[in-house]
């Protein structure tokens, strides 16, 4: 199995970022959309992208928000990503493609391969996202889709490894998955999360 792309999603503060930065994260993810306990504002994200080296891609996540409202969020937080995680159709990701941002999308529904709506990177998020609850892996129900796709919903330090030998995902996205509270990340957890998807294995925060 190739190593996987990990994003950590959700940070809040210099020590999330931090922490997942040493981990040997990919990607960190600052959440825009309104609502979530993890939202923070423009000014806080670009302050914490500031910590963030070159080869860590900093990522805004946004759910039904608009056109307009997504290219102000990136523009003053100075991210290298936009995540659309709504109800989004092709028409966003053209509209954003002349940012020169890289594109994820994120969806619930089977996709038969990254790409389809002009995203560069697809995001599979679990049926009920948010809810803590994954994907039945290795049911006939659950079918990977092709191309460069992380796998998200329900993932911890614990499944992980099984998750990604399960599924072949180029890569995984977590946020609950790492945190001690709603919220608040663990920057024991998302060591042993990294170290569990790069080993292949369960880890215990901590070891």
């Amino acid at each position: 199995m190739t190593t996987p792309f990990i994003k950590i999603c959700g940070l809040k503060t210099e020590t999330d970022v931090d922490a997942a930065v040493a981990a040997g994260a990919d990607a960190v993810g600052f959440v825009f959309a309104p609502g979530s306990p993890r939202t923070i504002d423009a000014a806080t994200a670009r302050r914490l992208a500031g910590r963030v080296p070159a080869n860590v891609l900093t990522v805004g996540v946004f759910r039904g928000q608009s056109v307009e409202e997504i290219r102000r969020f990136v523009r003053e937080s100075g991210v290298r990503a936009a995540q659309l995680h709504g109800e989004e159709g092709p028409e966003y990701f053209e509209a954003l493609r002349g940012e020169g941002k890289t594109l994820l999308r994120a969806t619930s529904q089977h996709v038969e391969k990254c790409g389809e709506y002009g995203e560069d990177l697809l995001l599979l998020d679990a049926p009920d996202p948010g809810s803590g609850t994954p994907w039945n892996w290795g049911s006939a129900q659950f079918s990977a889709p092709a191309g460069q796709w992380l796998l998200a919903g329900g993932l911890t330090p614990v499944n992980v490894g099984a998750a990604l030998e399960l599924t072949g995902a180029w890569g995984v996205d977590v946020s609950s998955g790492v945190e001690s509270a709603r919220g608040v990340k663990s920057p024991d957890l998302i060591r042993a999360f990294i170290t569990a998807a790069r080993d292949g294995g369960p880890v215990t925060a901590g070891k």
